[in-house]
C-alpha cells in the first residue's frame, strides 16, 4: 500500500511538473504576443502552487488575448463605416497580431477622431442641404445634375461626407446665393424704374397697391 502510494505520489507529482512546463511555455508566447514583461519564476512555494498559480496566470493572459482582439475587431469595423463615409484610408495596423495597448488607444483615439469628424460634417451637410432646398425654392430650380439631385433627393445617412463633396456643397450653395443676390438687385433696379415710371405718369395709389402683391 505504501509502494501504492509512493507511486500515486510521484505520477502526481510527474504530471505536475509536465503541467508547470507547457504553462510556462504558454506564458511565455502569451507575454511575447501581448508585449508584457516575462512572468518571475515562484521557487519557493511548492509544486501543486506553483503549478496553480502559473495556471491561473495563464487563464488571466488567455482573457487578456481574447479581450484585445475583441476590442481590435470592434475598432476595425467601425473604422471601416466611419471611412466609407468619410472616402478616407483605414487605420494602418495588423488585424492578425494581438495589439498593445498603446496601438489599442491610438486606434481609439484616431476613431474617436473620424467620429467627431463624421459629426461635424454631417451637421455641415444638414445646414448647407437645408439653405440649398430653400435657395432652389425661391429661384424656382430645378435639380439638374446628378449632384444636385443627391444633395436634395438622397437620404442624408447614404450621401458621402468626403472633403471634395462638403466642398462642392458649399460652392452649390454659394453658386445659388449669388444667383439670388444677382435676382434680388435686378428686381430693386426693375421696382425703382417702375416706382419713377409710376411717378411720371401719376399713377393713383390704388392702382399702385394692386400691383405691389406681385
Amino acid at each position: 500500500l505504501l509502494n501504492m502510494m509512493i507511486a500515486e505520489e510521484e505520477s502526481l507529482k510527474e504530471r505536475l511538473l509536465k503541467s508547470i512546463e507547457l504553462c510556462q511555455k504558454e506564458l511565455r508566447t502569451l507575454c511575447e504576443e501581448l508585449q508584457l514583461d516575462p512572468v518571475e519564476a515562484e521557487e519557493e512555494s511548492t509544486i501543486l502552487q506553483r503549478e496553480k498559480n502559473l495556471r491561473t496566470r495563464v487563464e488571466v493572459m488567455l482573457k487578456q488575448k481574447r479581450e484585445r482582439k475583441q476590442e481590435l475587431k470592434t475598432l476595425q469595423e467601425q473604422d471601416r463605416d466611419l471611412c466609407d463615409i468619410l472616402c478616407t484610408t483605414p487605420f494602418c495596423i495588423d488585424g492578425s497580431a494581438v495589439p498593445s495597448l498603446e496601438d489599442l488607444d491610438r486606434y481609439r483615439r484616431h476613431v474617436a477622431s473620424l467620429t467627431a469628424k463624421k459629426e461635424q460634417r454631417r451637421e455641415e451637410f444638414v445646414s448647407s442641404k437645408r439653405q440649398i432646398i430653400l435657395l432652389m425654392e425661391e429661384l424656382d430650380h430645378t435639380p439638374d445634375t446628378s449632384f444636385e439631385r443627391d444633395v436634395v433627393c438622397e437620404d442624408e445617412d447614404a450621401f458621402c461626407l468626403s472633403e471634395d463633396n462638403i466642398a462642392a456643397l458649399h460652392s452649390l450653395q454659394q453658386q445659388l446665393e449669388a444667383r439670388r443676390s444677382l435676382n434680388e438687385a435686378v428686381c430693386a433696379e426693375l421696382r425703382s424704374r417702375v416706382t419713377a415710371l409710376w411717378e411720371r405718369l401719376q399713377v393713383p395709389a390704388e392702382e399702385r397697391e394692386s400691383f405691389a402683391v406681385h
